[in-house]
């Protein structure tokens, strides 16, 4: 385990609100969806694990883990990973159509070019 995915547990149908009212103040918006009907908002209140950066060819991956009946989700490492190397996880957003694709940066080798 590298680290869990901390912030405020919302239902999933309140992220469409928060990411607008986060847009209109200029706010990075950071959740996390644990299932259909759970999400991590990590925006206000969260902790290193928000920073963590998509890559198509990661070093580390997620997992929703349950404890004592609550869902957690939990960042592990794939591989040893070195002093001052960045940690990234592959986000795997749902398929969307050509026009909503979001475009990937991360610069892997065997990049997918788009997030989604």
């Amino acid at each position: 385990m590298v680290i869990e995915y901390a912030g405020t547990v919302i239902r999933a149908v309140l992220t469409d609100k928060r990411e607008k009212y986060y847009d209109s103040k200029g706010i990075g918006c950071y959740m996390f969806r644990i299932d259909d009907f759970d999400v991590v908002d990590a925006t206000m209140q969260g902790n290193a694990a928000r920073f963590i950066n998509h890559s198509c060819e990661p070093n580390c991956y997620s997992r929703v883990i349950n404890v004592d009946g609550r869902k957690h989700i939990v960042i592990f490492a794939l591989r040893k990973i070195y002093r001052g190397e960045e940690l990234t996880y592959d986000y795997k957003f749902p398929i969307e159509d050509d026009d909503s694709k979001l475009h990937c940066n991360c610069g892997a080798r065997r990049c997918r070019r788009y997030l989604n």
